[in-house]
């Protein structure tokens, strides 16, 4: 378990998971993280790895940060990767639509609205039995909607609703090919109270109670 700042640290959970041998991800965020060079203008704006961890971990963007000693190809494959929770693919103006012409299985909010845990399992599950090798589970809890959780950089809604949420990563985390799982973006400066840190305590005991 590794609890951070931003989402970069999942490149370092990915370079630490690849030493044993090929990794799949799965990529719970309330935003599919894929900026790179190839989809935006890197002279108009600043990029940021908070914003562009998935399409690094897929080997786009800045050598540095794509391309890792010991490491042959991506930290992992687009085929081996699945997103859950994303919330904004379906707006006019989605930032990064290169996504959707990728391997990268995608369940976005509304269609996890949809299924419900069970469906998000079983397609989750599918994509990570084609990968055949231990995943690393990645949670930004922007992926709960603004409501419930809004001391993150980037909230938004709609989000997974909590208790779905637990039901999605529990099962997750307790399959044996799980290798470990981050937490990222919470912003203690936006919770003065500390009752969203309470909240997010709550949630990881859920999802690691032993079985």
């Amino acid at each position: 378990m590794i609890i951070g700042g931003d989402c970069s640290i999942l490149l370092g959970a990915l370079v630490a998971a690849r030493r044993s041998g090929a990794v799949a991800l799965v990529h719970v965020d309330g935003h599919s993280d894929f900026r790179h060079p190839g989809n935006y203008d890197v002279n108009a704006s600043l990029g940021s790895v908070a914003g562009m961890d998935l399409a690094l971990a897929t080997g786009r963007g800045e050598a540095l940060l794509a391309q890792w000693p010991g490491v042959v190809g991506p930290l992992v494959a687009d085929e081996a990767v699945v997103q859950i929770g994303e919330r904004e693919s379906r707006d006019a103006d989605f930032a990064w639509p290169d996504i959707n012409a990728t391997a990268v299985t995608r369940i976005d909010v509304f269609a996890a609205q949809e299924l419900g845990a069970a469906g998000v399992l079983q397609k989750t599950r599918a994509t990570l039995a084609r990968a055949g090798c231990p995943y690393w589970l990645h949670l930004d809890v922007d992926v709960l909607d603004q409501t419930v959780m809004p001391a993150v950089d980037s909230p938004g809604s709609p989000g997974i609703d909590p208790d779905e949420l637990v039901a999605i990563l529990s099962a997750l985390a307790a399959d044996q090919r799980c290798t470990g799982l981050d937490m990222t973006i919470y912003d203690p400066d936006l919770d003065p109270t500390g009752d969203l840190a309470r909240l997010l305590v709550s949630l990881l005991g859920r999802v690691l109670k032993p079985r």
